[in-house]
């Protein structure tokens, strides 16, 4: 019988997967919380202590860390003497791994939670075992997103067994997500101990989106941000109406806001185009900051980048309708100034950023050369 060791704490989804691989002649195996809603579901399943003939201990930290687990994932079904040890030490194949890791990123960015909290959610035998099992992709298949479970339940019904081809590139998903996960707990601890450079440098991204093109129509891009979102950046920002960005409205957009950081007293207008502020108008109210800005080259903030340090009113919008202005940031707008400003403009992207003054940041500026 081919088996799944089934152990997450994300458990989206997890209780119809497994039924489905029971349909399919699976046997289960499972942990902790994922064992009970299994049971409770009544599927019948396995637990980790019958494998491994040792009890879960020290109040949940060792489970799986177990050579009748790590030998079942990671023996080599093409090696005679891989064979042999495990049939000599009675040792069950594992053929698929369904994991995903205790929430350290939401533990981190929690200021609620103590030191002692955070540490305790540092996950040690999941990644572990989804290493494991995506070193071992040859012959095991490892899901640690619960996106993948429609793509490997397919190849399942249709061909027994996940394509060498799926099996790898969710290998690839795992060491992606733990190289992640642990550029995270190293930014914990080095912030912990005050180290701005340590002698290896890791930063952890996630996806935003994937944007259509470059900065020119045959280069890719996609946006991505820091685990822990910065108040006033671009990546705290809420799109209320419009196109998806692109790669030249972000970088504008950027490069307005770090302009207009500058500017707090009084309200104040920055345009930008083509990474250049075209514009820059500070006055009593935001509607002359507005015409300021404007007068400043007023061929250039055509098809430009907006950004007001005040909620922008219906007097400035109506100064903005006529214009071509690519996107439109403020902390907000009043009812009146949103709709003149996205009357018959379906194109225009109106974004709301709160703090959107704010210039104390806590992350590293980066700049990579080539250097020969």
């Amino acid at each position: 019988m081919k088996k799944a060791l089934i152990s997450v704490y994300d458990k989206t989804g997890i209780v119809e997967f497994a039924k489905e691989l029971e349909n399919l002649g699976y046997g289960i195996i499972s942990t902790g919380g994922t064992y009970k809603k299994l049971i409770d579901a009544g599927l019948k399943v396995e637990e980790v202590t019958e494998v491994t003939n040792f009890p879960e201990c020290l109040d949940g930290r060792v489970k799986t860390l177990n050579p009748y687990i790590h030998c079942g994932i990671l023996y080599r079904r093409d090696l005679e003497e891989d064979k042999d040890f495990v049939k000599k030490m009675n040792i069950s194949d594992i053929d698929i791994i369904v994991n995903n890791l205790y929430p350290f990123e939401e533990y981190v960015n929690d200021p609620s939670k103590t030191h002692e909290e955070i540490i305790e959610k540092i996950d040690i035998g999941g990644p572990s075992m989804i290493r494991a099992a995506a070193k071992n992709y040859k012959f095991v298949t490892v899901i640690m997103d619960p996106s993948d479970f429609d793509l490997v339940l397919k190849e399942l019904k249709e061909n027994k067994e996940t394509s060498l081809k799926t099996r790898e590139y969710l290998a690839g998903k795992v060491f992606n997500y733990t190289a992640y996960y642990d550029s995270l707990i190293a930014a914990y601890f080095n912030k912990k101990e005050g180290i701005d450079f340590p002698e290896y440098y890791t930063k952890g991204y996630k996806k935003i989106s994937s944007l259509r093109y470059g900065e020119n129509p045959h280069q890719k891009a996609a946006f991505y941000k820091e685990s822990k979102v910065e108040e006033g950046s671009l990546v705290s920002a809420k799109q209320l109406h419009g196109k998806e960005l692109s790669f030249n409205n972000i970088n504008d957009a950027n490069g307005a806001l770090e302009t207009l950081k500058m500017f707090t007293e009084k309200p104040t207008i920055v345009a930008v185009k083509h990474t250049n502020p075209c514009g820059v108008g500070s006055a009593d109210t935001l509607a002359e900051a507005f015409r300021k800005a404007r007068d400043c080259d007023d061929q250039s903030i055509f098809g430009g980048i907006i950004a007001s340090n005040r909620e922008i009113d219906a007097e400035t919008a109506e100064e903005m309708r006529d214009i071509f202005l690519e996107v439109i940031m403020a902390p907000s707008y009043t009812e009146e100034a949103f709709k003149i400003l996205t009357d018959k403009k379906k194109n225009r992207r109106i974004l709301t950023i709160e703090n959107i003054t704010n210039n104390e940041y806590t992350s590293k500026d980066m700049k990579k050369y080539y250097l020969e």
